[in-house]
């Protein structure tokens, strides 16, 4: 079903993180940081595919993303609805169930057998498509997939993400350079300051990682190979 109901967008990004700080989906931990993909430091670590398994705080973020990717890109903005492979696949199947839409999923890299395709479902030439992540960190994890979809002869202008880290100024400059706009539902910023509010963490633990989002890359250089 189509949501019709329309939270501003403060209230999306405060509820956004709560539901995740409730689900346990955020780690803090400035003591002992963790080890991105990236293979750099974090005392921050967010994993969204818990929310697959809490079905009504899974349901209310599906409408905040449709109703965010509708208020942001237009009501008539897309003809597909891709997930990237993997943890974008749910989430597009969600989505693309409440806008009414055909939904596809690409893959990292072609299958090796068969068609060797990266894009699996019914995607045609022309067809406008958004493509739907669990988050972003810097943005570019998301330019493959986006590549992936253009060579079909479909566009795709437009990427939805549940959580973006909203600390790394070139985010937006690496979509934006690649004709992608990105839509969030909230950040960092928003979940700590969720966090203070619920009183989930103690005080030095915040402090440790307010000092990380101020200056992501000084933190993260301090502590590199530590």
């Amino acid at each position: 079903m189509i949501p019709t109901g329309f939270p501003d967008r403060a209230e999306v990004a405060r509820l956004s993180a709560r539901m995740l700080l409730e689900i346990e989906a955020v780690h803090f931990n400035a003591g002992e940081p963790f080890t991105l993909a990236s293979g750099l430091p974090s005392p921050t670590y967010i994993d969204c595919r818990k929310l697959i398994s809490y079905p009504r705080i899974r349901s209310t973020l599906m409408d905040f993303m449709a109703i965010t990717v509708m208020r942001d890109a237009g009501f008539e903005a897309f003809d597909n609805i891709a997930g990237g492979e993997t943890a974008g696949i749910p989430f597009a199947a969600l989505v693309a169930e409440r806008l009414g839409l055909p939904m596809t999923y690409v893959r990292k890299k072609p299958k090796g057998y068969g068609r060797n395709a990266r894009i699996e479902g019914a995607m045609t030439e022309g067809q406008r498509v958004l493509l739907v992540e669990d988050l972003t960190t810097d943005g570019g994890s998301k330019l493959s997939f986006v590549d992936a979809i253009r060579e079909t002869g479909a566009s795709c202008a437009h990427t939805a993400v549940i959580f973006s880290y909203g600390i790394f100024p070139e985010t937006e400059k690496t979509l934006g350079d690649h004709g992608v706009k990105l839509h969030s539902l909230c950040t960092w910023w928003d979940v700590l300051d969720a966090a203070k509010a619920s009183g989930s963490f103690d005080a030095a633990t915040l402090q440790g990682v307010e000092e990380f989002l101020n200056d992501p890359r000084a933190w993260q250089d301090a502590r590199r190979g530590s």
